[in-house]
């Protein structure tokens, strides 16, 4: 008979310690550790009996493939990967309020109009308040099954006894609990347990699976990192809650490409699907302005414009700010001191604050020139030329990088009416990007180069040379 013991899990890593500690020795975390009971099975060796032989195959083989079901969604089905596989297993984070529920749900309706039979348990909701959201959504007539519980016993069960199961949504996968463990739901131990045995059933069966995840105030997926291994497909829903737009990022996928993103707009009666968010994130009727950049990014596979504002001022304290929004603050502050070392320009006294207007977060290296240009702009008072589009990576000698798919970003850029585009000097063969027409293409070597293009700074801003 197996016999229970302690075990002492840090909820933030999964780290397994002997006794109990203030602060985890693997992650650092304080008061994150905490007692579990589990069973101890006896350890058993593999005996004298032989196993099955395997039957390998060989990798030039034919491949099969993959069966895909559409959602009806088009935003949904590219960072999927092209549809929904059956038997995949998909975890879907974000913060609280962010639209998780909504989303899922509009998921689960949009399956029910293809013809599949799509389940939708809550584990935080009751049965009425998931009728209530669905009457807000217009979603009344979808023929999606609602349950409430948090037995993963319980829901088994009543999977097994469906008389047709394709999909199913669990939110979420921390208020889950399996009745043999004697641990609190949310620990460690239960969050590896219930997604086992959920993730088992699922790929039995063939039902596609989606988990909704709660996440740290870090931003992290909350529980262990085993959580994510575990899946198919991670699913980041991101957003401000003072912008009305939501970004749903695939950070892992088994089945389609990594990075890629979907765009939604949320409106009073749900998430609307924004096919064009290049159109979106810019402000084409305010003319130009000193200080606004339009970067020509690429957000997995899809490009994206969006606008970058900067705005330098003198500051009156010993510590001039920096503030920055949608950008990571290490890359400005490289950029600032590449701009005052190898383009003479003393922003150092000055107050810096950066802005990705609506919402979104850049996360590529290619947004360099456009934050340099932007500063430069906000400094000299200077506004781009109406129409202007750019995109490079700086490095620390001042020069200006080439990167990744310029063709795509040029061609979204004309196809969104941009006339002039600022890119880095491509050298080497086979380097040089495929001609736009229509599109005014200027190559910008260095960043000295870069600040030649705009009005001199006073001399309070510039040193000396």
């Amino acid at each position: 008979m197996a016999r229970s013991e302690a075990r002492f899990n840090c909820q933030a890593c999964g780290a397994v310690h002997p006794r109990w500690n203030g602060r985890c020795d693997a992650c650092g975390a304080w008061n994150t550790i905490v007692e579990e009971i589990t069973e101890a099975a006896t350890p058993k060796g593999l005996g004298k009996g032989r196993g099955k032989a395997l039957a390998f195959a060989d990798l030039a083989g034919p491949a099969q493939p993959l069966a895909r079901h559409d959602t009806g969604i088009g935003e949904l089905d590219r960072v999927f990967g092209g549809g929904l596989v059956p038997g995949s297993a998909l975890l879907v984070s974000g913060d609280p309020g962010i639209g998780k529920s909504t989303l899922l749900l509009q998921a689960a309706a949009a399956l029910a109009g293809t013809g599949l039979a799509a389940s939708y348990i809550s584990g935080e909701e009751g049965v009425d308040q998931i009728r209530m959201r669905a009457q807000r959504l217009g979603l009344s007539d979808a023929s999606v099954k609602l349950a409430a519980a948090t037995s993963v016993r319980d829901i088994l069960a009543s999977l097994e006894a469906l008389p047709a199961c394709d999909a199913v949504i669990i939110d979420s996968i921390q208020t889950m609990f399996v009745d043999s463990l004697d641990s609190a739901p949310g620990t460690v131990t239960q969050l590896r347990s219930a997604a086992q045995e959920l993730i088992r059933f699922a790929k039995r069966r063939g039902i596609i699976l989606f988990l909704v995840g709660h996440v740290t105030k870090e931003g992290q997926i909350a529980g262990p990192r085993v959580l994510e291994h575990m899946v198919d497909t991670v699913l980041y829903f991101e957003g401000e809650r003072g912008h009305q737009f939501r970004i749903l990022r695939s950070i892992k996928n088994r089945y389609g490409p990594t990075d890629e993103i979907g765009v939604f707009e949320m409106t009073g009666t749900g998430l609307a699907q924004v096919p064009n968010p290049s159109a979106l994130f810019l402000n084409p009727g305010r003319g130009p302005v000193a200080g606004a950049a339009v970067f020509a990014g690429i957000e997995g596979s899809r490009p994206v414009l969006v606008e970058i504002q900067a705005l330098v001022a003198p500051s009156p304290l010993g510590t001039p700010r920096r503030a920055v929004v949608g950008w990571d603050s290490g890359r400005l502050a490289m950029i600032l001191a590449v701009l005052d070392a190898r383009a003479d320009v003393a922003l150092g006294g000055n107050d810096v604050y950066l802005n990705v207007a609506g919402g979104l977060r850049i996360q590529e290296p290619a947004a360099d020139l456009t934050v340099a240009a932007a500063l430069l702009s906000s400094l000299t008072n200077t506004p781009l030329p109406e129409g202007t589009v750019l995109f490079g990576e700086i490095g620390l000698g001042g020069e200006v990088r080439p990167v990744g798919q310029s063709t795509a970003r040029l061609k979204e850029a004309r196809k969104l009416g941009f006339a002039r585009a600022l890119t880095p000097a491509r050298v080497g063969r086979g380097s040089k990007a495929e001609s736009v027409p229509g599109l005014a293409v200027e190559e910008i070597a260095t960043v000295a180069d870069l600040s030649l293009r705009f009005e001199s700074p006073n001399s309070a801003t510039r040193q000396a040379g």
